[in-house]
């Protein structure tokens, strides 16, 4: 069950990468939805997610 969430979340931060602003409430809703260990695979895949889109590297500020 775990594994579908992270994959959700993942899916709608995709869909939402657009607006910087909307990513990050959807990163910050993310966060309190997501268990421990699942927010570190989460960090680690925003890492790369990232690098294609410079303008969200603000929102690495909220998970860390």
């Amino acid at each position: 069950m775990s594994k579908v969430m992270f994959d959700y979340t993942k899916s709608v931060l995709e869909r939402v990468s657009f607006d910087t602003m909307l990513f990050c409430k959807e990163l910050e809703k993310a966060i309190k939805a997501l268990l421990p260990y699942e927010l570190e695979l989460l960090r680690e895949w925003l890492l790369f997610f990232v690098i294609e889109k410079p303008e969200l590297k603000q929102c690495l500020l909220i998970v860390n």
